[in-house]
C-alpha cells in the first residue's frame, strides 16, 4: 500500500461522488511506516456542514475496507478557510 495506491482509490471511487457536490478529497500526508493518513477536503466539501459525516461514514469506511492496514485517518482540512455555498460560519 502506497500513497499512489490510496490516491488512485480516492480518485476512482470517492471523488466522483463528491464532485457532484463540487467537492474533492486529496492526500495531505501519508506515513507509510505508521500507516497514518491525513486527508484534506476541497471545493464544496471544505467548510460543508456535512463534511465530518461524509469523512467518517463514507470516506473512512471505504478506505479502511480497501486498505485494512491503515491505522488512522485524519481530516486536516481548515474548514473555516473555505468559500463554500453550503455553509457559512455563524449561521
Amino acid at each position: 500500500m502506497t500513497r499512489d495506491d490510496i490516491q488512485k482509490i480516492i480518485d476512482e471511487d470517492i471523488n466522483p461522488g463528491l464532485a457532484m457536490h463540487g467537492g474533492f478529497i486529496s492526500i495531505h500526508d501519508f506515513d507509510e511506516e505508521n500507516r497514518d493518513l491525513k486527508l484534506t477536503m476541497g471545493g464544496g466539501c471544505q467548510g460543508c456542514a456535512s463534511s465530518s459525516v461524509s469523512m467518517t461514514f463514507a470516506v473512512e469506511r471505504h478506505l479502511m475496507e480497501v486498505f485494512p492496514e491503515i491505522r488512522e485517518i485524519e481530516d486536516v482540512t481548515d474548514h473555516l478557510a473555505g468559500e463554500n455555498p453550503y455553509y457559512r460560519p455563524g449561521q
